[in-house]
């Protein structure tokens, strides 16, 4: 894909890139293997681990956990009213959508305990091992301290539009607006009202600006890492984008990825369009 050669002028040291649709990897850039620091988009795994919980019925979405009065439910989508990096109660449960990696720790915890098995290691067999994600691993916080490569992360963007590890009416639901009309602040973009989340994954809606492209459907889901990646999915056309680097979020950042998504989808488009001829 011609789209994915932006990387290439990327102000970073190094940086890989792919993207994928229901058929498979469409198409690749930088090298796949290297492992990259994925800062927060750690959650989306992390979430997807708690995900698979729910389903063999270790835990309930609803179940209380967190601050008085929250559930695994809030602590997935950011409204259990904890601060971003400490186990401070800045709010009621459900109230204020408050981003917080400390919430995404008090959640592995209390996945451990409900289970007996630690995070790192649940997030491994049930994500990791079953989707072949063999150079990813979870070394510290459920919010943020995963490492990963493009060449994983495409698969895990494979469950995402083929979910085998999780039913579609779960993704479905995670990949949901979750306590419509919350607002709060987008990390690195100010305050969104409302500010959509799902349940580990963000929501793009009609928030501006953003960190994906005019192009993407408010539909489109997934998650930036403040360490340069990032991730997501765009369910209306069926296509996942995939961009790790080495380069801390800021400015360079906010330029270039809402154009390498738009020129992506623009890239898938132009493929379809000449398949049908």
């Amino acid at each position: 894909m011609r789209a994915l050669e932006q990387i290439r002028e990327w102000p970073v040291r190094h940086a890989a890139a792919g993207v994928a649709d229901a058929s498979g990897v469409v198409g690749t850039e930088g090298d796949l293997d290297r492992v990259f620091a994925l800062a927060s988009v750690t959650k989306p795994l992390a979430a997807y681990a708690v995900l698979v919980a729910v389903e063999e019925g270790a835990i309930e979405l609803d179940q209380p956990a967190g601050p008085p009065g929250s559930t695994v439910r809030h602590l997935l989508a950011h409204t259990s009213g904890l601060a971003f990096d400490t186990t401070v109660i800045l709010s009621e449960p459900g109230q204020r959508r408050i981003y917080s990696s400390s919430g995404f720790e008090v959640l592995a915890e209390f996945l451990t305990r409900e289970t007996g098995i630690e995070f790192p290691d649940y997030l491994r067999e049930a994500v990791f091992e079953p989707l072949g994600m063999k150079s990813s691993v979870l070394a510290g916080s459920a919010g943020h301290a995963a490492r990963s490569t493009v060449h994983d992360l495409l698969r895990f963007a494979g469950e995402l539009l083929n979910p085998e590890l999780v039913s579609s009416a779960t993704l479905a639901e995670a990949t949901t607006v979750q306590f419509s009309g919350v607002g709060g602040v987008l990390p690195g973009y100010g305050s969104q009202r409302p500010n959509d989340w799902g349940l580990g994954f963000e929501i793009r809606d009609h928030k501006t600006p953003h960190w994906t492209g005019g192009a993407n459907s408010p539909q489109t889901y997934g998650h930036f890492g403040q360490s340069g990646t990032f991730l997501w999915v765009d369910p209306r056309i069926g296509v996942a984008c995939v961009a790790l680097s080495d380069e801390n979020f800021g400015d360079w950042a906010r330029a270039v990825w809402p154009t390498l998504s738009d020129a992506v989808i623009a890239d898938i488009q132009r493929i379809r369009d000449t398949a049908k001829k």
